[in-house]
């Protein structure tokens, strides 16, 4: 019986290590979790906690641990109010120590085998979300040989802010955008380790969704994030001034559509804590307070009517140097492919614009209003909430999307443009319109009916499933290449401004390659942005 015991010993011993493989990272030895053909890796430390004297830095070295360390769990979420939440409170599981990512990888991937890495960034205003969703688990990528990466940032003032003793504290640290110094510090942790698990760390595509894809841009035009990812892509992600894009960070600098610096913002919030000056002795007591009074239920004004009291992205003049528009327009971005796109429907009235009747919404275009009404509403045929819905989607994204792959384009790198209109059968009724905001992003992880951003989906139906795979599809190809076409799917056109074709996957899920349906709406609103931005140099504001 002994020599039988020692072989089902083995045996066990055997399973184990399948069950829980070992990976060697600069930091240390991880020990994760296999299930049928993926590894994960997850809680893993990039950077040191951003606790005490380290808040409001930017991210610190990790320091080596000893042993083999367990990477089964998720690590905590950066502290954020999350939905509703009480006063004084933070989401549980979310923590100011929160800088950790996650890996999931082929489990049959060997160090140093070079398979194409994608790093997601969530979304979340840039006050909430995660790396550790549900609707984002990266297995799917991982069956198609991808490594997919997820990461934590810090969120509201902890991930953004400014204060004049912060200014003068170590003034050979950049300052700011503590969020995007994060992005960053996670991208370098994939260019040392990521080979580890057998990634290629000069094949990394970077993509994220709202504010993680305004972070897209920013790392597209943030000269400290060169070199360290080959492709992008947006989803949702706007790419023109004005939406949680550079606030200035000094008084002087305020501009027409920030004009409250960021330093002033960072004043508001210490005075409502009781917090007077602007020294090294206020920075400490504002360093003092807690991980909830920072986050303080989310507000960002001081009550109704009140002082604006958080910034979001800061544009610091050393760190951020310009906005991403700014960047694209002198042809200054990073020189990689890019795919960008968004939702059909992705919000309805009140996100910019608060008009109560189309006459009133048109009356805002100017000596434009007839190209405007002609191209919104031809034959006054259209409901208001249609307008009013179609208006600020293409505002704030569809526009942008088409100016930034032109940008990418006019320095003769390719770039693919989407635009996602399916539905799922189970959720027409609640979006009369087409998909909503961050609809598109399960079917890219092709992970349906696992929740994500918004309330948990219901179960997918074979429709579902299938424009989940081919979304999937075209995503991996991209990550592999810098072009999605391959595998028999429908041809994605490049997009060029001569061309103007994109890809619609179509309200019935058959993706198709065509001329823009909505070239005639985001013209006019190209116009009235640079008419916009002519008054503002024109008035020298």
């Amino acid at each position: 019986m002994k020599p039988l015991f020692s072989i089902v010993l083995l045996i066990l011993s055997l399973t184990a290590t399948a069950q829980n493989p070992i990976v060697s990272t600069a930091d240390g030895e991880l020990r994760g979790v296999q299930a049928e053909a993926v590894a994960s890796f997850k809680g893993i430390p990039f950077a040191a906690p951003p606790i005490g004297e380290y808040r409001w830095r930017p991210p610190q070295p990790v320091t080596p641990w000893e042993g083999v360390r367990d990477a089964v769990d998720y690590g905590p979420i950066c502290a954020q109010s999350g939905w509703g939440g009480a006063p004084g409170t933070i989401v549980d599981g979310s923590s100011e120590d929160c800088l950790y990512l996650n890996v999931w990888a082929p489990a049959d991937a060997g160090a140093n085998e070079k398979l194409p890495v994608m790093v997601w960034f969530h979304g979340g205003g840039f006050t909430g979300g995660s790396g550790s969703g549900a609707g984002t688990v990266g297995d799917e990528f991982a069956k198609q040989g991808v490594i997919l990466v997820t990461v934590n940032y810090r969120l509201g003032r902890l991930g953004h802010y400014a204060f004049p003793a912060l200014s003068d504290e170590h003034p050979d640290e950049d300052k700011g955008s503590y969020a995007f110094m994060d992005n960053i510090a996670a991208l370098k942790w994939v260019q040392k380790n990521i080979a580890a698990f057998g990634g290629d760390p000069e094949n990394v595509t970077i993509f994220g969704f709202s504010a993680g894809g305004v972070a897209i841009h920013a790392l597209m035009t943030i000269p400290d994030a060169q070199g360290l990812f080959h492709k992008a892509i947006g989803h949702s992600s706007g790419g023109r001034d004005g939406v949680l894009t550079g606030r200035p960070i000094r008084k002087d600098d305020a501009d027409a559509l920030y004009p409250i610096s960021a330093e002033t913002i960072g004043v508001n919030f210490a005075r409502k804590h009781g917090i007077e000056g602007s020294d090294a002795a206020t920075l400490e007591k504002l360093r003092s307070l807690s991980v909830e009074e920072i986050v303080d239920g989310g507000q960002e004004y001081d009550g109704q009517g009140g002082p604006r009291i958080y910034s979001g992205p800061i544009l610091d003049g050393e760190f951020v140097v310009e906005t991403a528009e700014s960047a694209y327009k002198a042809g200054r971005q990073a020189k990689v492919p890019l795919m960008i796109g968004n939702n059909s429907a992705e919000i309805g009235g009140g996100f910019v614009n608060s008009s109560s009747s189309k006459a009133e919404l048109f009356a805002l275009f100017g000596d434009l209003e007839d190209e405007a009404r002609a191209a919104y509403d031809p034959g006054n045929s259209k409901e208001f909430a249609e307008v009013q819905t179609r208006f600020n989607t293409d505002w704030v994204w569809g526009e942008p999307a088409r100016f930034a792959a032109s940008s990418v384009a006019a320095v003769d790198q390719p770039a693919y443009v989407f635009l996602f209109s399916y539905v799922p059968a189970a959720m027409k009724e609640r979006m009369t319109f087409g998909p909503g905001h961050g609809t598109d992003v399960a079917f890219v992880f092709n992970k349906l009916g696992v929740g994500g951003f918004g309330p948990p989906p219901p179960p997918p139906t074979p429709e579902d499933k299938e424009v989940a795979r081919i979304m999937n599809a075209y995503w991996v190809n991209f990550a592999r290449t810098g072009n999605p076409n391959a595998n028999g799917l429908p041809q994605w056109p490049e997009y060029t401004p001569a061309g103007n074709r994109i890809l619609e996957i179509q309200p019935d899920g058959n993706p198709v390659g065509k001329p823009d349906p909505r070239k005639e709406r985001l013209d006019v609103i190209e116009k009235v942005m640079e008419l916009l931005r002519a008054t503002v140099q024109t008035r020298g504001i």
